[in-house]
């Protein structure tokens, strides 16, 4: 069985193509697609995690806890062939980090950002 393959995100050039992804890359790639969505695809506008409307918000127990709502929830609906295996919220200051471990298949990722 072949290694799951497609174009790398966001879009480049690799020569005369766009470039592809795979294996961890990938998984990792398709993580941070929907999660930094913001709803811009016209023909989509719910493919998003929503962790934009928390922007500027308080960095308390009750941000902390729905952004790591908005991410389960969103990995479940857009990417449901992931496996979600920890989301880890923490507040230090005015930044919120959030780091994702997630798998699919024998692929496994930690996806780390910082949402302020």
């Amino acid at each position: 069985m072949t290694e799951p393959t497609s174009i790398s995100l966001p879009f480049h050039r690799d020569g005369s193509d766009f470039a592809a992804a795979t294996g961890q890359t990938l998984l990792t790639q398709k993580v941070l697609h929907v999660l930094l969505s913001e709803g811009e695809m016209p023909w989509r506008t719910a493919f998003r995690a929503a962790l934009d409307q928390l922007r500027h918000r308080r960095t308390d127990a009750v941000t902390v806890e729905l952004v790591r709502v908005r991410v389960r929830d969103a990995l479940a609906r857009w990417l449901p062939e992931v496996e979600l295996l920890r989301v880890e919220a923490v507040a230090e200051g005015n930044v919120l980090s959030l780091r994702v471990d997630v798998r699919e298949g024998n692929v496994s990722a930690t996806v780390e950002l910082g949402v302020s």
